[in-house]
This record gives C-alpha cells, structure tokens and sequence, in this order.
C-alpha cells in the first residue's frame, strides 16, 4: 500500500487491507488466518526503521509488536493494543460484500470496520508517524497487532501474557472501543471496565423414543426449548452501576424516564424510552445469560435423549460463582431435574482508575475536536483484551472518536452483526485523537508519572 497522505488516508487505506485479508475466527484453531494481518502490518512498516516480533503459537495464529525505546527508562510506557481477527458473518443479511472493504458516500464497509480493525489500523498509522518524524517518546511505546481476541485471546494476549510477557508490557493500555456519543451536550463513552464472563453449559436429560409418539415422551430438545425460553425471560436482580447511573444522567431524557432508569425498582419502565440503547442499557445494568448454542438429536425419526445449550454469561462487578449458579437456577425452576449445569470458568468484572495521565490526555484529545465535550467513563458489556492488563492493575481504556452521527446503541448494534461499517470523518477523528493523546501523554513532563497499581491491587 502507499503510505503517502494524511494520516485519516493511510488508516483508511490500510483498514481495507485489513478487512480484505478476511481473518475470519469461527473459534477453531485452524481459523483466524492473523498471519495474513501480520503480512500487511509488515509491509505498512517497511522503511520505518521497525520491524517488531512475530509470534505464533499455533500455525496461522500469528501476533506482531512493535515497539519504540523511549528517551526515558523512568518514564511510564504505553500501548496500544488491537486485535486482527474478525467474527464470522452470515453473508445473507448483508447489503455489500463483507470483506471487499468497500467505500460508498464517505462509508466504509467491512466485517471488522468497527471491531476493531479501524482502531489497529490508526494504532499502526499513530506508530509510524512517530517513529518516522523527529518525536521522541520519553517511555516505551508498544503497538501490539494481536491475535484471537474474538475466541477468548488463548492464542493472543492470554498466550503473551503467560508466555511473553515482556513484549506486551506496559504501564497504560488503549484497546476498544469507545468514542460514540450520548446526550445533546457532548460526551463521548470511554471504556474504563467490561463485565466479567462464567460461561457455563446445561445439559439436558431426557428419554429416547421414537418420532412417531411425541405425547407424553420425555424429549429433551423440548425441555431445552423451554429452558430457553426461561433463561430469555428471566429478569434477574437490576443493579445500577456508578457507570450506568453517569451514562443515564448525561442523556437526553425527561426528568421521570431518567429517575426511572436510574431507580432498580423502576427500570423496566424507563427502557422502552431508549430505543437502540436498550439492550447496553439492560446489560449494563443486570448479569445477562444468553443461550447461544442449542443441540439435540441425531436422526430425524427418533426424539432425542440428551441436548446441550451453551451460555454466555457476562457478569457485573461484585458477583460471585454462587450467584451465577443461583441465577441459573431461579430462572429454570423446576427444568432442574432434568439438567445439570457444568462448567466453573470465571472471569471477574475489572475497572480502571480514572485519575491518570492518560486520562486526561484522552480528554485534551477529544476536545480538539469537540471543543465542550466531556469524557464519560463506560462500563463494556462485552470482553476486551483490556481485562489482562486491568487484572495486573494496569489502567486500560477503550478509546476512539467518532462523528456525530453515532449514538453508542447504534454503534453497538453493527458489533458482531450485519452491514458493519465506520464513516470516513471517524476514521479521520479518531487517527487524529490517537496521535495527539499518545503524543500529550508521552510528552507531559509534569504529570506523566507511572501509573501501575500494585500487583495485588484492585481498581
């Protein structure tokens, strides 16, 4: 690719290739394709003067970092973390191909667009850019282009943070996502935490017998059915979080449908007012269970014995492993005798500080383009890479800068699902916020003081 042009060119440019290389991650090792990824990011490099490390844990699986020596061994180092795998798409339900990185009316197209290619895409841009001008950064700058983020990051960061460390380390993280916007006074969502994750598995025992005398049969693609159904309708204890209570204040909303969503007695009356907010609005404010994978049966004459249903469980902050199980259990009632929850994985929520120089770089950052705008420190609903650092106690933020065009239910809604795609103006904001937050942090000689927790805090 040509590297010449505005810095918003090259992170569009190079996004394309991204979203062209198709690193598709269906969860099986043999998927992700990163090495494809690492190819581009190479040749994007070339003539920069860095090279970085390769690894590869598993064939294909492939991760590249980068990094740049600060002027000061003392000072705090940085970096920026974004992954190269993409989820799958249903092609049916787009409008335009997934992966030929399209642009149409100042759009852009793609599987990835938004999660999170364009962000690794201006990571890879912001870190060219200073390692080719006369910049020197007084800590460490890292730019890690990481694999297997959507599967869980066995082959990504969980395998560098176990394997090696060293090259990922850092005192401050910028990963995904953020810089949607809420309210008519401006403030852009910041990722300070996400939720936690106990994924747990029913398995549903029921009695075989032949299709042809369903009544009165113990099916258990039925009982599963129904179990479903429980799990889907099942309120569970709402709890308002500090990030949600923020998050509701600053939006535009008359004073009793604020109340309301911020009241745990009265939530459920206050949702329907949100429109595409309300699904983030629900699960910031509740541990969700979505099942996701149902099976049963193996014939077609034949009414199955056993079935399985996986969950995805994101929990809130302060939830334990009893509560998960407990939870499960309220919503099934008396589906319990016929299944048996298994699994014990757990994941707590994790949050950053927010009194940290990177903080406050972030928020010079997205005044330059929204001069009365304010920061709004979010709580993800879903899994980042951000939760290995925040686990060390490592302040991470989710961060970008997006058009006016982008209310975060919007925003949310194309993550994982049809017609992704990102505005050429977002591109140029965010690439734009990078470069100067990166910059300010790494040039503040009067307040850029490390800002590791202790190994044994929590934040």
């Amino acid at each position: 690719m040509s590297i010449g042009g505005t810095l918003s060119q090259q992170t569009t440019e190079l996004l394309q290739e991204l979203i062209r290389n198709a690193a598709v991650n269906d969860g099986t090792p043999g998927s992700g394709h990163e090495h494809l990824q690492v190819r581009t990011l190479q040749r994007f490099f070339e003539g920069s003067g860095l090279e970085g490390v390769v690894v590869e844990p598993h064939p294909g699986r492939q991760s590249l970092i980068v990094r740049i020596e600060g002027t000061d061994p003392t000072a705090p180092s940085l970096a920026l973390v974004g992954h190269t795998d993409v989820v799958p798409v249903e092609p049916s339900g787009w409008s335009r191909d997934p992966f030929a990185g399209e642009i149409v009316d100042g759009v852009l197209w793609g599987r990835g667009a938004i999660d999170m290619l364009n962000l690794t895409a201006a990571y890879a841009v912001v870190t060219r850019a200073i390692a080719t001008d006369r910049f020197r950064p007084r800590g460490d700058l890292i730019f890690a282009a990481v694999a297997d983020e959507e599967n869980g990051s066995r082959f990504g960061v969980g395998w560098l943070t176990e394997h090696r460390l060293d090259l990922i380390d850092a005192d401050c993280v910028l990963t995904e996502s953020g810089g949607a916007h809420a309210g008519a006074q401006p403030h852009l969502g910041v990722m300070v935490g996400e939720k936690g994750g106990a994924g747990r598995l029913l398995r549903v025992t029921g009695a075989p017998g032949h299709g042809s005398a369903p009544w009165g049969s113990r099916n258990a693609a039925v009982i599963a059915a129904e179990a479903v159904t429980r799990l889907a309708r099942h309120r569970g204890t709402t709890v308002i979080t500090p990030q949600w209570r923020a998050y509701a204040e600053a939006l535009d909303l008359d004073p009793d449908t604020r109340t309301a969503l911020t009241d745990p007695d009265r939530f459920y009356e206050g949702l329907p007012h949100l429109g595409t907010l309300d699904g983030f609005a629900h699960a910031s404010t509740h541990t969700t269970i979505s099942p996701t994978i149902v099976r049963a049966g193996e014939k077609g004459n034949v009414i199955p014995g056993t079935a399985t249903v996986q969950l995805d469980i994101r929990i809130l902050p302060d939830v334990t492993r009893e509560d998960v199980e407990g939870l499960i259990r309220d919503a099934l009632g008396d589906l319990i005798e016929h299944i048996e929850i298994e699994g014990d994985w757990f994941g707590e929520s994790t949050a950053s500080p927010i009194d940290t120089p990177l903080f406050a770089a972030l928020g010079s950052a997205v005044r330059r383009a929204y001069p009365s705008a304010e920061l709004l420190p979010m709580l993800g609903v879903g899994g980042t890479d951000g939760r290995f650092y925040r686990r060390r106690g490592i302040p991470a933020y989710g961060f970008g800068v997006l058009s006016e065009r982008w209310d975060y239910g919007t925003f949310r809604r194309l993550f994982h699902g049809n017609d992704e795609r990102i505005d050429l103006d977002s591109i140029a904001l965010t690439v734009d916020a990078l470069d100067h937050a990166v910059r300010t942090f790494h040039a503040d000689t009067s307040t850029a003081t490390r800002t590791r927790a202790p190994e044994e805090a929590t934040v």
